[in-house]
């Protein structure tokens, strides 16, 4: 079975206090990001490899 619908996520890298906050859907073909209290911006759009060398790149800066 395919799955065709986004699983969205609250990134663990969101902010404390919500105001930072991304959602990440994992389960397709593609990975989507979007902002969580705001929807209509639209979503990121990353192939897979490429999403894991942003989120690798990420951990490597992260003060």
């Amino acid at each position: 079975m395919t799955e065709t619908s986004p699983n969205w996520h609250k990134s663990t890298r969101s902010g404390a206090d919500n105001d930072a906050c991304i959602e990440v859907a994992d389960n397709l073909p593609r990975v989507l990001v979007r902002d969580t209290k705001d929807h209509t911006k639209g979503e990121l759009t990353a192939t897979p490899a490429a999403w894991a060398a942003f989120t690798a790149f990420a951990r490597a800066r992260a003060v």
